[in-house]
C-alpha cells in the first residue's frame, strides 16, 4: 500500500514539498515550500518557492519551554503534541496560500516538528540510559488538516543505528555547497553547529557536528532582564553597549561540550535554563549589557574554536557560508569574523536561500530524499553504524 501511495508522486520529475520545523529557541514554526527536481546523475535543483514563519502564541511557547526543563506529566507532553499538529498544520496552510497556491498543489509535507528532549550520549552512569530524541507535532493531525501525506520523526531510524541523530542539516549543506572549495556551513541557531564540505568533498567526506550555544544564552538572558517583554538582543543593540568580561568569558569557554570531540550535539541540556540559573547565580553582580556581550562573544568564540581544533589541521577552508538567527547580530558576526580570518564570512543569501528558510528548506530535502529511498543522515556527522533513510509516513484521508 505504501509503495502505490507513493509511486505517483515519486514519478514526477518536480517534487512540491512542505518543510516544517520550530528551532530550539521554540519562536514559532517555519514552513518552506520548496519545489525539488531531479535530475539523472546530478544533484536535484532546489528551488524556494516560498518561506514563512508562524510565531507560537504566547501561552504556547511558555509551554513548550517548560517541556525543557521542568518537571511536568505526561498528559501535558501528549496535550502538547497535538496541540502542535494542530499548528504545524496551520502554518502548512498559511505558507501554500501566501505562495497563491492550494494545498492540492503540494506532494508531501516534511515535518521536523518541535524538539523537546534530546540525549545524543547515554548517561554512564545510568545501565538503562539510551540516547533518546522526542519531538513533537503529532503527524497524523497535520495529514487529517492538509490532506496530505507527511514524513516526520526523522532522527528516530538514526538514532536506532547508534548515532546521535544530529544534525540532519549537512544533507542540505552537501547538496546546495559542495563543490570544489574547502567550505564551512554555520548555523546560528539555539545551538551553532557547522558542516564541513571539504573541497570536492564525496558524501562520505562530508561531517558536521554542533559547537556550542548561539543564540541560546543571549535570548535567555534578554528574556529574563526584560520579564519576558523581549525575546532577543535585537540588531546586537544590547551587546553594543556592553562590555566583554574576559575572566567570565573564559569561564564558560571551560564548559566540558566545547572541547569536546565530534561527533556531538548540544541543545537545553546543556546551554538552557540550568545553565543559564546557574551563570547568573555566580556572575547576575554584572551589569545586564556586560552579560549580552559576553554571552555573544562566548558563542562567537565557541565556533572559532572548534573550527581551529577540529576543522583547520585537517582541511584548508576558503569560506564560511552563515545562516540562521545570529547572523542578524553584527557583535556576534564581527568577532566570529576576527576570529576566524582569513577565512571569508559569507551569508546563506548568496545561494538564493534566505537565512530564516535554511532548515525548514533542509527537512523538504530530506523528505525528498526518503521518498526517494536516499539516506538522510551521515554516519561519519552522527555516529551511526550505517546510513539510514529517515522518517515515518502518516497518511491523509483516502477518498
Amino acid at each position: 500500500m505504501t509503495a502505490d501511495l507513493l509511486a505517483p508522486i515519486r514519478a514526477r520529475a518536480t517534487k512540491r514539498i512542505i518543510g516544517l520545523i520550530s528551532g530550539t529557541s521554540a519562536d514559532g514554526i517555519t514552513a518552506a515550500l520548496v519545489d525539488v527536481t531531479d535530475r539523472p546523475g546530478a544533484q536535484p535543483a532546489v528551488r524556494l518557492v516560498m518561506h514563512l514563519t508562524t510565531p507560537y502564541p504566547a501561552e504556547v511557547r511558555r509551554r513548550v519551554m517548560d517541556l525543557f526543563t521542568l518537571p511536568v506529566t505526561t498528559q501535558a507532553v501528549a496535550s502538547i503534541h497535538y496541540l502542535l499538529g494542530e499548528l504545524f498544520a496551520d502554518a502548512a496552510s498559511a505558507v501554500t496560500r501566501a505562495a497563491g497556491r492550494g494545498m492540492e498543489d503540494v506532494d508531501l509535507i516534511a515535518s521536523h516538528g518541535q524538539t523537546v528532549a534530546h540525549v545524543g550520549v547515554p548517561d554512564p552512569a545510568d545501565p538503562w540510559s539510551r540516547a533518546s530524541t522526542l519531538q513533537l507535532a503529532e503527524a497524523a493531525v497535520i495529514a487529517e488538516r492538509t490532506g496530505r501525506p507527511v514524513i516526520a520523526d526523522f532522527r528516530a531510524a538514526d538514532i536506532a543505528a547508534g548515532g546521535q541523530a544530529a544534525p540532519l542539516v549537512p544533507y542540505t549543506d552537501w547538496i546546495l555547497l559542495g563543490g570544489p572549495r574547502g567550505r564551512i556551513s554555520l548555523n546560528l541557531g539555539g545551538i551553532s553547529n557547522i558542516t564541513v564540505l571539504p573541497a570536492g568533498g564525496r558524501r562520505e567526506e562530508v561531517y558536521a557536528f554542533d559547537c556550542g550555544p548561539a543564540n541560546m544564552v543571549v535570548d535567555g538572558l534578554v528574556r529574563r532582564f526584560s520579564a519576558g517583554a523581549e525575546t532577543f538582543d535585537r540588531d546586537g543593540a544590547r551587546a553594543a553597549r556592553g562590555r566583554i568580561h574576559d575572566d567570565l568569558l573564559a569561564a564558560v569557554l571551560r564548559h566540558p561540550f566545547i572541547d569536546a570531540p565530534p561527533p556531538k550535539t548540544a541543545g537545553h541540556e546543556q546551554f538552557g535554563r540550568t545553565f543559564l540559573d546557574a551563570l547568573l547565580s555566580q556572575w547576575g553582580v554584572l551589569p545586564e549589557d556586560d552579560l549580552i556581550a559576553t554571552a555573544a562573544a562566548f558563542a562567537a568564540d565557541a565556533v572559532a574554536r572548534n573550527i581551529a581544533r577540529f576543522v583547520l589541521p585537517q582541511h584548508a577552508i576558503d569560506d564560511l557560508v552563515a545562516a540562521g538567527g545570529g547572523v542578524n547580530n553584527p557583535i556576534l558576526m564581527r568577532r566570529l569574523e576576527r576570529a576566524i580570518a582569513p577565512i571569508r564570512v559569507r551569508r546563506f543569501e548568496e545561494f538564493g536561500v534566505p537565512a530564516e528558510a535554511k532548515e525548514a528548506l533542509a527537512f523538504a530535502l530530506l523528505g525528498h530524499a526518503s521518498l526517494l529511498g536516499i539516506p538522510g543522515n551521515f554516519p561519519r556527522v552522527t555516529g551511526a553504524r550505517h546510513p539510514a533513510v529517515l522518517g515515518k509516513w502518516t497518511w491523509p484521508p483516502v477518498t
